[in-house]
């Protein structure tokens, strides 16, 4: 069974991912969407938001996803969902250099999981859910970045920190 997890932290989520997303599921018996609960980082929005904005967004997509929080190091998570790849998305050659040191460093403390890259599709080469964060503080467009529900919780989150007006 190919079983896959696709890490990251998803504050927010955004289309560059979710693209991500129905393609490692097409390659994947099951792919696990892993919610980094890192305490150290400042985040927007909770593990609990960001797992709920995730399962939101992945509705339709595939049966085979599953979406859950981990802290600690991915190659121990790995073990224990008995996964034996990581997908990553790449956008641009700073990324890979990067990933590759990453996926070398889990393959050395766990040799039973493999590393594989997508590149993002080109129309979200620029994407980050930084600059997703950026735009909105801003009251800016973010419409073409995130769903629409994804949106509205961070046009929410937003009000609810700064008291801006909703768009």
């Amino acid at each position: 069974m190919r079983k896959c997890i696709y890490p990251g932290s998803f504050d927010p989520i955004t289309l560059g991912h979710l693209d991500i997303i129905e393609r490692a599921s097409k390659l994947s018996d099951s792919l696990i969407v892993a919610v980094l609960n890192n305490s150290q980082k400042k985040s927007l929005f909770t593990t609990d938001e960001r797992i709920d904005m995730i399962k939101h967004s992945v509705k339709g997509i595939s049966d085979n996803i599953e979406v859950l929080a981990f802290d600690g190091l991915l190659v121990d998570f790995a073990k224990e969902q008995n996964a034996n790849m990581i997908v990553r998305g790449l956008r641009a050659v700073t990324d890979y250099e990067y990933e590759i040191q990453l996926a070398q460093t889990n393959r050395a403390l766990y040799d039973q999981v493999d590393t594989i890259f997508l590149t993002t599709n080109v129309k979200y080469s620029y994407l980050s859910s930084s600059i997703v964060k950026e735009i909105a503080s801003y009251n800016g467009d973010i419409s073409k970045f995130v769903t629409k529900y994804v949106e509205n919780r961070i046009k929410n989150k937003f009000t609810e920190i700064n008291g801006l007006k909703r768009l």
